[in-house]
């Protein structure tokens, strides 16, 4: 019965690999030009935006909360340091402005849900609708153009000429990330959050400081990626980011995460970022309507979701 439940377990932990696995050999039978360095390099960069906002909404569902508002903070931060070096300001106070601002969103969720007692789908939509509202305001929904050549590097730039900064940055991030939630009691305090938050509160866990301190992190992570995103595509865009909540969302919970909290890893939602990418890749490569593509992503999340169901009732039964 041990030896099963050790198998059972061992195949829900590597499902997610085994998926992605799968999904490169099919798509390097159909198409000739999946497994090409320049196709390869194509992925990661398409898919590191979101891998590094993974990262911090994998904390948050952890925590056993969602945020919504990943998207709108993305474009609020990308067009405020693009508004403010066409201003004059130099490129590092203009990012780290732009971080600054992320920052104080993602804890302004978190001080209404552990202070103001509302769930975080209603705190985080809020925060949604008053970022992308403040990035289309900005601007009047123009696009801003005109960024200096320095600051496009940061999302068009290579390392060796070979590997993208954006990807370098989603490496560093993701081992990070990986870093806290395995090495430091920060780390177990999100999971005991999650797991049980009353239990956490008796244990002597700051339960409202630790929420407030997830969503700033999460939200200074959607901002850092605004960022990356208006220097990939040289300007500021105040549409920027709409419907990313949804693939974010989807990289945590493909790569294992539940949404009821206390589990969830790094590494899972980097091959959950990685299985949207190769899927959205694969459909291109293929001529695969786009269409096609979300009701893939939708159906998807409805079974890794109803899987992770599945097994929690299981357990409860027995």
């Amino acid at each position: 019965m041990e030896r099963g439940r050790t198998v059972k377990s061992l195949l829900r932990r590597t499902a997610p690999f085994m998926s992605l696995i799968l999904m490169a050999v099919l798509l390097s039978i159909l198409s000739p030009y999946f497994l090409s360095v320049d196709n390869l390099l194509a992925i990661g960069l398409q898919m590191s935006v979101v891998a590094i906002m993974a990262v911090g909404q994998m904390m948050v569902i952890i925590s056993a909360g969602i945020d919504l508002s990943v998207g709108s903070i993305l474009g609020l931060s990308g067009m405020a340091v693009t508004l403010l070096l066409t201003s004059g300001v130099g490129i590092v106070p203009a990012i780290a402005i732009g971080l600054l601002l992320g920052f104080l969103l993602g804890a302004l969720a978190g001080g209404l849900i552990a202070y103001g007692h509302l769930p975080p789908f209603i705190a985080t939509l809020g925060i949604m609708g008053i970022a992308r509202g403040a990035a289309l305001l900005l601007t009047g929904g123009v696009p801003v153009f005109g960024l200096p050549p320095s600051f496009n590097f940061l999302g068009g730039g290579r390392l060796f000429n070979v590997l993208p900064l954006p990807v370098l940055f989603t490496i560093v991030i993701a081992v990070a990330g990986h870093f806290v939630l395995t090495r430091l009691p920060f780390g177990r305090h999100i999971f005991a959050i999650g797991s049980n938050e009353t239990a956490a509160r008796l244990s002597g866990i700051h339960v409202n400081n630790m929420l407030i301190k997830i969503y700033a992190i999460n939200g200074l992570l959607c901002a850092f990626a605004g960022i990356v995103l208006a220097s990939r595509l040289s300007s500021g865009q105040p549409t920027a980011g709409t419907g990313y909540e949804l693939d974010v969302i989807a990289a945590c919970v493909i790569g294992g995460a539940s949404l009821t909290g206390g589990e969830g890893t790094i590494l899972g939602a980097m091959i959950g970022a990685m299985i949207m990418g190769v899927l959205r890749n694969g459909c291109n490569l293929l001529n695969i309507s786009p269409f096609w593509q979300q009701i893939a992503i939708g159906a998807i999340i409805i079974f890794a979701v109803l899987s992770d169901q599945y097994r929690k009732h299981r357990r409860t039964r027995s």
